[in-house]
């Protein structure tokens, strides 16, 4: 054997001791530019690295490149194989159950999370597109500036028709005449229930006002010299009257003293036809055929004098006769306007500032608020002489009501909360559930204010 052939087994020899070892040294230098520690398995023969790592492990005679491994090179031979992944006998095999994962969050506080996502949604409230009940109301008169229609707190309703008042007792349906006023009189232009619902302010077309005891169907005194002309508004605040006129006065009359007329508003240059005291008795809203609407306050008014207004708000453009205070935030008064103006404001009274103005498209004759849940019910006049249910504050329209067929001039609203009585030009009363039940027991009502008349037996 020549030294070429020597020289060529002794290579070969070497070559086949480490084939892995120096493929994967000699590839290292190749244009693949690999590292040894990051090995590519496009780049290996992997048939015979498993070959090598496990039949070339055994000794005898059919195995002569198996000699005796060194430290070295097993501990290659190990991290080889892990790298090539060749230390699995079966790449699907069933095994053992894995170990339980540990919790990065407590299944306690994920199970209460999940609970209070998983709250079902507030199912959305049925609202009834006509009413309940329907009676009839000839003679009712169709004038915007009065108010003829008040649900007491006795859940008794007033209704003014012509020259009489009517009760009717949601409680059982029952009908009652109240009184008659003569001709000279009448007719009669606003009706008002004292707090205690048991006392009546009935306003006159000749200026006076009389208060009516409605258990005993008895008239109590009548209050003179308020006004020149007729009283179209009256609003209650605990023992006070206050009594709007076409003369644009406003007078607060002490229902308990013979001299009754303890505080004088004046402020509008015509008739005087929404008054609403607030909640807390401490502010008034007035509105007018003037297009104004003025917020006295009690804190700042001086006894029988001409009180200056606490706020002047100009931005309606026709006559301001709906106002309704909002029973969940003390200082928010919603108010509407007339046919010019057609459009529903929102004021806060501390500071006089306009918080929105929408259009409403008609006349709004009426509004009133939800007492349990946050929205405003508005009457509407020509075209559609509608009511409109409205979602407050984005004040989307969450029902439309139709059934009347003229202006609904007066609304009032039960005891409860649930129900509206709606007066129209049609000559018809109606009874809408627009408003539902209450979803929870509502909070201890607050103390019932005294009695106007608690402590007389008889006024003169």
């Amino acid at each position: 054997m020549d030294a070429g052939s020597l020289n060529s087994s002794s290579y070969l020899k070497s070559q086949s001791r480490f084939p892995l070892q120096e493929q994967f040294l000699h590839r290292k230098n190749s244009k693949d530019n690999l590292d040894r520690f990051i090995p590519n398995r496009s780049a290996m023969d992997l048939d015979y690295a498993h070959y090598m790592l496990t039949q070339g492990r055994k000794g005898g005679k059919e195995n002569p490149t198996a000699t005796v491994n060194s430290p070295s090179r097993e501990a290659y031979r190990k991290q080889l194989a892990e790298a090539l992944n060749l230390n699995r006998t079966r790449i699907l095999a069933f095994k053992n159950k894995p170990p339980t994962p540990v919790e990065l969050i407590p299944q306690d506080h994920l199970s209460s999370s999940l609970h209070y996502q998983a709250k079902p949604a507030k199912p959305r409230r049925y609202i009834p597109q006509t009413s309940e009940r329907t009676l009839d109301a000839p003679d009712l008169v169709d004038d915007f500036y009065l108010n003829l229609l008040d649900w007491g707190s006795k859940n008794v309703l007033a209704i003014a028709l012509e020259n009489t008042v009517y009760l009717w007792d949601a409680s059982n349906g029952s009908t009652s005449e109240l009184v008659t006023v003569g001709d000279e009189d009448g007719p009669v232009t606003s009706v008002n229930w004292a707090p205690d619902g048991l006392h009546l302010a009935i306003g006159l077309n000749n200026s006076n006002v009389q208060l009516w005891d409605s258990a005993s169907c008895k008239q109590l005194r009548a209050l003179r010299g308020c006004h020149r002309s007729r009283v179209g508004s009256m609003a209650w605040n605990n023992h006070i009257l206050t009594t709007g006129g076409m003369d644009g006065k406003i007078i607060n009359n002490d229902v308990r003293i013979r001299s009754h007329i303890v505080e004088t508003y004046r402020g509008h240059q015509q008739e005087v036809c929404g008054l609403k005291w607030s909640a807390s008795g401490q502010q008034l809203a007035s509105g007018g055929n003037d297009n104004i609407i003025h917020i006295w306050d009690r804190s700042v008014a001086s006894s029988n004098s001409a009180t200056q207004w606490f706020h002047r708000l100009e931005e309606h453009t026709s006559a301001v006769k709906a106002l309704a205070w909002c029973p969940f935030q003390g200082n928010l008064l919603a108010s509407g306007g007339g046919g010019g103006d057609r459009s529903i404001k929102f004021w806060n009274t501390h500071t006089g500032a306009c918080l929105n103005s929408i259009d409403t498209g008609s006349q709004v004759c009426a509004l009133l608020w939800n007492k349990n849940e946050r929205e405003l019910l508005s009457s509407h006049g020509f075209t559609q002489n509608q009511l409109v249910l409205w979602k407050y504050p984005s004040m989307l329209k969450m029902a439309e009501l139709t059934g009347h067929t003229s202006r609904v001039l007066y609304m009032a609203q039960s005891p409860d909360g649930c129900t509206v009585a709606t007066a129209a030009g049609d000559e018809t009363l109606r009874f809408w559930n627009v408003f539902g039940v209450p979803e929870v027991a509502k909070k201890a009502a607050p103390k019932a204010n005294p009695e106007p008349f608690s402590r007389f037996n008889r006024i003169r």
